[in-house]
């Protein structure tokens, strides 16, 4: 028979990164997107779940307090993460034993309405967990597209579809300079062209200190690259046209933002910038590109173009912890609706 779990809290950065990293975990279960998000109406806490002197699990949980009698909200972003996942060698019977130490833990420390949880596991995946239902407000998509970078050039680009590689090579042709932003005033420069791309496309954005401190708190973890165009003719190629921007652990980049302006659309850059991207991360030692979601738009499209499937995962898992969990699930689309009028 097997020893009981034990949970145990983390509070050194340097460690709970470390072993993220060496379990494989996702970017988003580091440390540095607690931090982002305990800078807004979050709490990030960092549990560690060990049988005898070995760590089997990992979860970065953040708590939301809620109006009233609500109390609060957990949340797991691409979470547990579980040893084994990340060469294979893992099984579902670990992963629901993980689960249910982590949720069992939540339950008796925070309380409050109920948790979701969103594992970085294929669609499919048995969780043999009491109470547990699709959530009714899933946060992440489940539908995406994640490439398999042990895969050499000529393996990725023979699953793009035809007008990709059309694109990747004309934007190369171009007098663009492909390569990591590294200043503040290029990041800046960046965050310009990406409300342009959210007024063009009609999405909402954070202020700039947000993105700032998405930068600054995940560092090394959180690279940005972009096109960069002569400012003027001759002279160094300064002046971002298009950029695109991760949280990266030491296997998989996730995509956060994105954008180009009017300049790097005539140019293509887009398409050159990602394939750049994407080899880059390799280099790295990153093994899995995850697009972060795919929908029914433009961007999409232009991400499906570089790979001939679709990844499905598991998706959005809700726990209930209290009666008032279905009450709170009713009233929180009419929450984000009047929030949205309000910023309008």
């Amino acid at each position: 028979m097997a020893s009981p779990l034990l949970v145990t809290v983390i509070d050194d950065r340097d460690l709970w990164d470390g072993e993220v990293n060496r379990l494989g975990g996702h970017p988003l279960q580091l440390w540095g997107w607690g931090e982002v998000k305990a800078h807004g109406a979050w709490t990030a806490h960092r549990i560690e779940v060990s049988r005898g002197d070995t760590t089997v699990g990992l979860a970065q949980v953040l708590v939301r307090p809620l109006p009233s009698r609500f109390k609060s909200l957990c949340y797991v972003p691409r979470g547990p993460v579980v040893a084994g996942d990340a060469d294979g060698t893992g099984d579902d019977a670990l992963r629901a034993e993980v689960t249910q130490a982590v949720v069992d833990w939540c339950r008796t420390t925070i309380g409050g309405v109920g948790i979701t949880l969103e594992p970085d596991w294929p669609a499919g995946t048995p969780l043999a967990l009491p109470g547990a239902q699709p959530a009714t407000n899933p946060v992440l998509y489940a539908q995406t597209l994640i490439l398999d970078l042990r895969r050499s050039d000529e393996e990725l680009m023979k699953v793009m579809a035809k007008k990709t590689r059309q694109y990747i090579r004309k934007s190369e042709r171009e007098d663009l300079e492909f390569r990591a932003v590294h200043s503040d005033a290029e990041l800046d420069a960046c965050l310009a062209i990406y409300r342009q791309t959210a007024e063009r496309a009609g999405f909402g954005l954070h202020p700039d200190d947000y993105y700032r401190l998405v930068r600054r708190e995940l560092d090394v973890h959180s690279p940005v690259f972009a096109a960069f165009a002569r400012t003027h003719d001759g002279g160094p190629h300064d002046r971002p046209v298009a950029f695109v921007w991760f949280a990266a652990s030491t296997r998989t980049s996730f995509e956060l933002y994105g954008g180009m302006d009017d300049e790097g659309m005539a140019l293509r850059a887009n398409y050159g910038l990602k394939w750049f991207a994407i080899r880059s991360m390799r280099e790295q030692g990153v093994v899995r590109y995850d697009v972060n979601g795919l929908l029914n738009d433009g961007i999409s499209t232009f991400k499906r173009g570089f790979a001939d499937h679709e990844d499905e995962l598991l998706g959005s898992v809700d726990v209930p912890f209290s009666a008032l969990y279905g009450v709170w699930n009713k009233a929180l689309p009419l929450a984000k609706k009047a929030v949205r009028a309000v910023h309008r």
